[in-house]
């Protein structure tokens, strides 16, 4: 008979599978590692185990204890499914932008799991990885795994990820496509292949909000480069100690909306339904094609399975209200939902005080201010407070244009509201719309939370 012992001995040798369809366009082989068909569904369960049973060898593991650690989800759930054949107990922290499926199934494995806030530096903290490592100083008897920093992850690739790469091409394989989140496929891979031929090509996948592209290529660490993405499983706001950038030949950065309709192509025309990183992995290969030839074998690396995003890349309406399908939300939609589509504007000349008033009588924040029928202002409560608690003595006369500011954006109702939402910012706190008919309408930062 022809078993194994437990689960943890499927982990790896994973196939290789042509990519035809969506590949038809990129000169070469295009070959996908299948990483979905390990027991947790990612390749993350190849460095999970391995930083496990290290952690056991040198003894900071030890019999009946917790395992802790931060992860996206991927990683948690080979760290769970090792700690379910191994006896262990286990704590993850997480981010609130993971996928639902992703804490769920977690859960589903025994563990607890802690969501963390996103947008907050990582020595924040309430940040996932602040929490993981108060935790493992809190609890006796804990280890935290620290994927990011731990070598174990980039060594389980070293010794597994290439090996069988370099043996399915028959040392064929020209160039590597991988995303990059701790760095340790990347890296682990790259050290193992380019000790093969050094000419193999790592190109490694970013996405917008990350500092790996820019560190890369000028060896600074550019905070501005941080800001909140959608993407799950790739870019850092951090600098890895498993990412050694120097066995990487390029980066390139691939869009929240490129990346989710990358999968759903993949899965309509592949009939593979793979994770958000793989649809970046496959929207940077397409970038990058004028790097490819003819003869070249190409293997793109898959992170995880689609199952983890069926609430959100598989979904119509969550796509839709980002933005990335064609049918997206509109600001005429906006004004279709509004329950008081009533226009108020305040003339220049109109008394503060009577201004104050109107506003608190149909509970309204924001209005344009007109003059001989044309919107030449803006007024919203905090001029109006402002004005009235430090002029107490003045403001029975003073009027509308001594305290406007400038009139508020005029957008068409055919704008979408992904391209809407770029108008409001700290100064501006409304914007006006125009429908076909030509009536206007106020439009706020609360409408566009409500329509979504």
């Amino acid at each position: 008979m022809e078993y194994f012992e437990n689960v943890l001995g499927v982990i790896g040798n994973t196939p290789l599978v042509k990519i035809n369809k969506v590949a038809e366009d990129i000169p070469g082989l295009v070959l996908v590692k299948l990483e979905t068909v390990n027991p947790g569904h990612s390749i993350k369960d190849r460095m999970a185990l391995k930083m496990v049973e290290d952690a056991e060898k040198d003894g900071r593991l030890k019999p009946g204890g917790t395992i802790i650690e931060c992860t996206s989800g991927n990683t948690g759930m080979g760290i769970a499914i090792a700690a379910c054949v191994k006896g262990y107990k286990c704590i993850f922290t997480t981010t609130d932008k993971q996928s639902k499926e992703k804490v769920d199934m977690l859960k589903a494995m025994g563990a607890e799991v802690i969501v963390c806030p996103t947008n907050v530096g990582p020595e924040d903290p309430k940040s996932y990885y602040s929490v993981s490592e108060r935790l493992s100083k809190e609890i006796p008897n804990s280890f935290w795994c620290n994927q990011y920093d731990n070598l174990s992850n980039r060594q389980a690739h070293y010794e597994s990820t290439g090996p069988e790469i370099w043996k399915q091409t028959n040392g064929k394989v020209n160039h590597i496509i991988v995303g990059v989140g701790t760095g340790g496929t990347v890296s682990g891979t790259a050290k193992y292949l380019k000790e093969q031929n050094p000419d193999i090509k790592m190109w490694a996948i970013d996405t917008y909000g990350s500092v790996f592209k820019k560190y890369h290529e000028t060896g600074e660490f550019d905070e501005s480069e941080i800001y909140p993405y959608i993407t799950e499983g790739i870019g850092e706001d951090i600098l890895p100690k498993n990412v050694d950038f120097s066995l990487i030949d390029h980066f390139e950065k691939v869009s929240d909306k490129d990346g989710a309709l990358m999968c759903r192509r993949l899965a309509r025309e592949e009939g593979l339904l793979f994770g958000y990183s793989a649809g970046s992995a496959f929207a940077g290969l397409n970038q990058l094609k004028d790097n490819f030839k003819e003869d070249d074998v190409i293997v793109v690396i898959i992170h995880d399975h689609g199952s983890r995003y069926v609430g959100k890349l598989f979904n119509d309406d969550w796509m839709r209200q980002r933005g990335f399908l064609d049918d997206e939300l509109k600001v005429k939609d906006l004004i279709r939902l509004k329950s008081n589509k009533q226009f108020h504007a305040v003339p220049v000349n109109e008394k503060v005080k009577a201004v104050f008033e109107f506003m608190k009588e149909h509970d309204i924040s924001q209005l344009p201010v007109e003059k001989d029928g044309k919107l030449v202002g803006s007024i919203t409560e905090t001029n109006v407070l402002t004005h009235l608690l430090e002029n107490p003595l003045k403001n029975t006369d003073s009027k509308v244009e001594s305290i406007m500011g400038d009139p508020f954006p005029v957008v068409k109702e055919d704008m979408s509201c992904s391209q809407l939402s770029k108008y409001f910012s700290k100064k501006i706190s409304a914007v006006v719309a125009e429908d076909k008919a030509g009536s206007m309408h106020i439009l706020t930062n609360y409408d566009l939370i409500q329509a979504v």
